[in-house]
């Protein structure tokens, strides 16, 4: 791999990122692999198909366009996958990128990961300035736990929460609440986290790509949770906010945060500031949406930075107004894992 210029991102920035409704776009998540070590249930197929190596952006690649995205006034970068630590050379890339933090042109470089991979990784990411991460974890029972990621490891995930917050890198867990499997155990699992000093965000279920189950079997509403939890519980409203679609409250007896992202029963479009670059180079500028822009012919074109930038910004103008998410069916045909987070 190249070395990386650890000048500021290509420092002079043109026109903030506004899509069509006034919207500013200053949060971008990329999928660094469609590649994944869990075989989650609502996520992805038991037998998927991964794309071969020559579709899939290289390191280098990954590193131009998010510097463009950087040089355009995005301020948080999210890294992804499928599961982001599985990618070679992975940590190359967050030492690369940490140059955006060190110059201030980026405000945060954080990742979303299942944990797997996190014992081994959590000291170098806090190394590079990663102070901050997700971890997707839905239940803590080891047989549901091996059931839900289809042979995963419950512990494993454990020792690398610890080993994260160990590294002083903050930890949020987020859960997808399943209505025939978790439900139940949402309450215990939130105290698990906020035990822990961890926020923890609930997630309704995204109907994305074919998966071997029907979804409305474990679409679970969060104003219904969030209604459950008021019983025992006392919810108060927050303004606390990480630059995504959580909503958060902070919940008094746990002395803890706690997210819910509602894109089915509640969405929250109006304010959406994100767009999701996927590890082929597609950029999507709605999770709902078919909408895509292909950045990889761009760039293996020939472009100019100039080039690149005007191709940014002919998707950012595109950007649609909202989603289309319904639980019956697909909202649209690619899978999480290959969009991204």
């Amino acid at each position: 791999m190249t070395p990386y210029d650890d000048s500021p991102a290509q420092a002079v920035h043109t026109a903030p990122l506004i899509d069509g409704f006034g919207r500013a776009v200053t949060y971008l998540r990329v999928s660094v692999t469609d590649r994944c070590d869990l075989r989650c249930l609502y996520c992805m197929s038991e037998h998927m198909t991964f794309l071969p190596k020559a579709q899939v952006l290289t390191l280098e690649e990954l590193d131009r366009l998010a510097s463009t995205f950087v040089a355009l006034g995005v301020r948080k970068l999210r890294l992804t996958g499928g599961e982001p630590l599985v990618r070679r050379g992975f940590m190359d890339l967050v030492a690369g990128l940490s140059r955006h933090l060190r110059s201030g042109a980026l405000d945060e470089l954080t990742l979303t990961t299942n944990g797997t991979q996190l014992e081994r990784y959590a000291d170098d990411l806090a190394r590079h300035g990663v102070r901050r991460i997700n971890v997707s974890l839905d239940t803590l029972k080891p047989d549901l736990f091996r059931k839900l990621t289809r042979g995963g490891d419950l512990e494993r995930v454990i020792a690398g929460v610890d080993a994260a917050l160990a590294a002083g890198i903050a930890v949020k867990i987020n859960a997808v609440a399943l209505k025939a499997d978790n439900a139940a155990e949402l309450p215990s699992l939130i105290q698990w986290a906020h035990a822990r000093g961890c926020d923890i965000t609930l997630i309704e279920t995204m109907p994305m790509g074919e998966v071997d189950q029907d979804r409305t079997d474990q679409y679970l509403s969060l104003q219904d949770v969030r209604r459950d939890l008021s019983s025992f519980w006392a919810l108060e409203d927050s303004h606390h906010a990480t630059g995504g679609p959580a909503r958060y409250v902070r919940v008094a007896e746990t002395g803890g945060r706690l997210g819910l992202i509602t894109p089915l029963s509640n969405h929250f479009c109006d304010t959406c500031n994100r767009v999701r670059l996927t590890c082929t180079g597609t950029l999507h500028t709605c999770l709902g949406r078919d909408d895509a822009s292909d950045l990889r012919a761009v760039i293996r074109g020939g472009a100019t930075d100039a080039d690149l930038r005007a191709a940014v910004f002919a998707a950012i103008g595109s950007k649609p107004k909202g989603h289309d998410f319904q639980i019956a069916r697909p909202a649209v045909a690619r899978h999480m894992s290959t969009t991204g987070g």
